[in-house]
């Protein structure tokens, strides 16, 4: 069993994906999600003027990093900031903070008509599809806009009529991430990795109806084992048995009070035949007008906070039979303890990773969230 595994953080030019340069990253904080931007921090050390002049050409914006344990990329993203620092000693370093690839499309407006289907005549496009044109469209409809990102042919046998008008400054990434959150909606993130042939780094555009779900075995966690520690919050707060969504104001009458759009109530009725009480849940979507909609919207907010919310935590310690793409994995976890004392044996699947590299004599460990799978 392998430990304490070198970590490389390699500098590229983003639109290229040329290296620029492998440097060393001291307290590295890295994460990553589904469905939402990871982030990775760390502090390049700059010991002396010949290295100085390798650490400038990072520059925020244009340079991507990975970060590399052993021969797999676990991570990959766009520098965003860094930061420049000299202590009483004279001693300095640079700070970075970067984002996975998926952030650029959180800095990007589509400033085009676009229509899915493109005539009214056609049949409306599959979901997918529609992300994936989207990401087409921010690449390759202006000079400049291509960073490397691939797309693959997944389906989900949903349709949808969707449209974007030049001028509302709509921003690539909400209009994913809207176009997901319907009922029956899906995910999406950006893996890297290695093609095994070629050895090149590959960018591509993951997406997953209703879910992404990858690896055809569980991976087996055990505590006593590999498991180091974990928790199993459980909080109301933020879930609910009723959920409404309010949309845009529709008003042809200009001297009328202007009023949202509302989705129909939306209400988890198994729960309050149980014995629930009724605890609401709202959200707003401002760019949406039609009610079908809306009530898909809330169907969605429901069905991902019905009741307590659970996401539960687990600490692991990294080793050869981790694999480095988690994202979207089922576990099979067993833990026995105090609490489990007949044994919990119970299949997850991991949404979110916090790896965190060895150092000071602590060992390489990952901190996985989970969602219990439906």
């Amino acid at each position: 069993m392998t430990t304490n595994v070198p970590y490389r953080a390699i500098f590229c030019d983003l639109r290229t994906d040329t290296t620029i340069d492998i440097l060393p990253l001291r307290d590295v904080t890295v994460d990553d999600y589904i469905g939402k931007p990871g982030s990775l921090s760390g502090t390049v050390p700059v010991p002396d003027a010949d290295v100085a002049a390798r650490v400038r050409r990072i520059e925020e914006g244009r340079t991507s990093v990975y970060l590399q344990r052993g021969t797999d990329l676990w991570w990959g993203g766009i520098v965003w900031t860094a930061t420049l620092q000299s202590d009483d000693r004279g001693v300095l370093t640079l700070g970075i903070q970067a984002a996975t690839f998926e952030s650029y499309a959180g800095r990007r407006r589509i400033r085009a008509d676009l229509s899915y289907p493109a005539r009214p005549s056609d049949p409306p496009p599959d979901q997918l599809q529609i992300a994936r044109d989207l990401w087409q469209h921010l690449q390759t409809s202006l000079p400049g806009g291509d960073i490397g990102v691939t797309y693959g042919t997944e389906t989900s046998g949903q349709y949808r009529y969707v449209s974007y008008r030049d001028g509302d400054e709509t921003v690539y990434q909400e209009a994913i991430e809207a176009l997901a959150a319907v009922d029956g909606g899906f995910e999406q993130r950006i893996s890297v990795y290695r093609d095994p042939a070629t050895g090149r780094r590959v960018r591509r555009l993951q997406l997953g109806s209703p879910t992404i779900r990858i690896g055809t075995t569980d991976l087996v966690l055990d505590r006593p084992g590999t498991i180091l520690s974990y928790s199993f919050p459980r909080d109301a707060t933020r879930g609910g048995t009723t959920a409404r969504t309010r949309g845009a104001s529709v008003n042809d009458n200009q001297a009328a009070e202007s009023r949202p759009q509302c989705s129909d109530t939306q209400v988890a009725t198994n729960l309050i035949d149980a014995g629930y009480p009724r605890i609401d849940l709202s959200s707003d979507h401002t760019d949406v007008t039609d009610k079908p909609t809306l009530n898909s919207l809330a169907r969605a907010d429901l069905a991902e906070a019905t009741g307590a919310v659970v996401v539960p935590e687990i600490t692991i310690r990294l080793d050869d039979l981790v694999p480095p793409a988690l994202l979207g994995r089922t576990v099979r976890l067993r833990i026995t303890d105090e609490w489990w004392t007949e044994g919990l044996d119970t299949r997850y699947r991991i949404v979110g990773v916090k790896v965190s590299p060895a150092q000071r004599g602590r060992p390489d460990t990952a901190d996985l969230y989970l969602e219990e799978l439906r």
